[in-house]
């Protein structure tokens, strides 16, 4: 009933049986809004500039088209321009799902692999080749790669392309493709860079645009843990600890964040790699093949680095670094949710950067569920029930007589339940014992019970009331303003109390922010001096 249902939907686009029959098997529900308005278009043959993001299906919005147009011929027909070689292989991995019925040949073509085995593969044959603009430019050169008879050129990730600098590339490749091409453009933004590309190249196109609030990535479940900056390394640590996580990308900032963050874990036995700009491609190819082999469980990024990763059964994206722009955010959590399998989108978010999580669940129309970062005794409970379920797997499984020969005399000699818990804490390389939490401590601040009290260096002379602080702390710190207690402003400081559980991310948050212009310095107060 449900194949009924999808074929209806993407019969209306008056597609072949053979590419419906493999849209079927992809999983696809119903186009997505840029599907939906570019495959038509590019099967009438119309110029196209498609604006949207990944996360909105635009790969199969230029691909099932350019897939139904093709013909058996063995002549390159349509030519796809990409900025990296991990986004060629995953655009080239789309297209031979869409092909799937079809006698339609794709060949992705990059630098870093031999040139000699691409130009033999183009010698067999290919209606569709896939590249970036380098390896592209090097084979028609060579004269390897011909385009006299090719009817359709892509230009995907356009932005991404004229920022890495491939500009003359690119051109220089255009002017070798015949004058009555169909071209098509797709970016996440229209700049003016672009939009020049567009007036030289193009033939009266038709503009799509996917507003931010149409950019969905199904399947995913988003959330995000409030957490110190001093505690989000243990944060983190926890969160991975309390949650089934069998592939999973962390994303950084930085380069340097993520050699950070990588040594970091390794020191606590995790299983993990990092990818970034820095390092070769031969290196690059090295990590990526480990993480699909599921060699390490969890791969470190950064935004550029990760761009094109294509592995279906990625089950968690953390954004350990909260991404600068809702573009990113959408970018990153796509890397999760594939091929029809649930993912889940986590992101640490520390008490200066919620304006920014708030900017982005506004502009990506998503709602982002808190939850609390897991306590210690929380991740001891979930890890013990973990090792609970492996051992009594192990029992149902059975195969334990040279375990037992092993033992030999022991049990007649102690407790088998000792032995039992002596083997666990051998296996869990103990895992599994008691830790203490580690917080702040405001110490005796001359607070009211349960709360702690902050010296501001700023009072009446800065123009502040008690609604402007109220209001600074609950947007700043993303905290209701009831956690706020008794206010004393004066002409040149203030005091204010905070409840306990809030004051460490209000002080986060506050220590070096600005209210009503004024610089605010903010620190734990000291005790009140009792008169006797």
């Amino acid at each position: 009933m449900i194949g009924e249902i999808l074929m209806t939907v993407f019969q209306e686009l008056a597609l072949s049986r053979k590419v419906q029959q493999a849209i079927d098997e992809m999983g696809f529900e119903e186009p997505s809004p840029i599907q939906a308005a570019c495959i038509p278009l590019v099967l009438e043959g119309r110029d196209v500039i498609g604006q949207a993001q990944t996360g909105t299906g635009k790969t199969a919005a230029f691909g099932i088209p350019l897939v139904e147009r093709v013909t058996p011929e063995s002549r390159v027909q349509a030519l796809v321009l990409t900025p990296t070689r991990e986004l060629a292989i995953q655009v080239a991995g789309e297209f031979r799902k869409i092909a799937k019925y079809k006698r339609v040949r794709t060949l992705p073509i990059y630098g870093g692999q031999s040139i000699g085995h691409q130009i033999r593969a183009l010698q067999q044959g290919v209606q569709i080749v896939i590249g970036t603009p380098g390896r592209v430019l090097d084979h028609i050169r060579r004269g390897t790669l011909k385009l006299s008879n090719l009817r359709t050129v892509v230009l995907d990730e356009a932005d991404e392309m004229l920022d890495m600098g491939f500009i003359d590339d690119i051109e220089t490749i255009l002017r070798e493709t015949p004058a009555e091409r169909q071209t098509l453009l797709f970016s996440a933004t229209f700049t003016s860079d672009i939009k020049r590309l567009a007036v030289r190249y193009m033939k009266s196109p038709e503009h799509v645009t996917v507003n931010r609030g149409e950019v969905t990535v199904p399947l995913i479940d988003q959330v995000y843990y409030k957490v110190l900056e001093r505690n989000k390394l243990e944060s983190l640590c926890r969160i991975v600890d309390s949650e089934e996580v069998q592939l999973g990308i962390i994303f950084c900032r930085t380069k340097r964040g993520v050699d950070e963050l990588v040594e970091a874990l390794l020191a606590r036995g995790y299983l993990v790699d990092g990818l970034h700009g820095d390092l070769s491609q031969a290196q690059r190819d090295r990590v990526m093949n480990k993480f699909r082999r599921s060699e390490v469980e969890l791969l470190v990024a950064t935004d550029v680095a990760a761009r094109g990763i294509d592995v279906d059964n990625v089950t968690h994206v953390i954004n350990y670094d909260i991404p600068q722009d809702p573009e990113s955010y959408v970018h990153r959590i796509g890397r999760t949710g594939r091929a029809g399998k649930r993912g889940l989108a986590i992101t640490l978010v520390t008490p200066r950067e919620f304006k920014l999580l708030k900017q982005i669940e506004r502009e990506t129309k998503a709602t982002l569920v808190a939850r609390e970062v897991p306590s210690l005794a929380d991740v001891a409970e979930r890890q013990a029930e973990i090792w609970r379920n492996r051992i009594i797997e192990a029992i149902q499984d059975g195969g334990l007589g040279h375990y037992r020969a092993i033992l030999g005399n022991i049990i007649d000699e102690h407790d088998p339940i000792d032995v039992a818990c002596a083997a666990l804490k051998l296996a869990s390389a103990g895992e599994l014992e008691n830790q203490e939490e580690a917080d702040y401590d405001f110490g005796d601040t001359g607070a009211t019970p349960g709360m702690v009290r902050f010296f501001v260096n700023i009072g009446r002379t800065a123009r502040i009331s008690p609604g402007d602080l109220v209001r600074t702390i609950s947007e700043e710190a993303g905290v209701p303003g009831q956690v706020v207690g008794k206010i004393d402003i004066f002409d040149r400081f203030t005091f204010v109390e905070i409840e306990e559980e809030s004051a460490p991310f209000v002080y986060e948050a506050l220590r070096q922010s600005r209210i009503n212009g004024a610089r605010v310095n903010m620190e734990p107060a000291k005790p009140r001096v009792r008169s006797r």
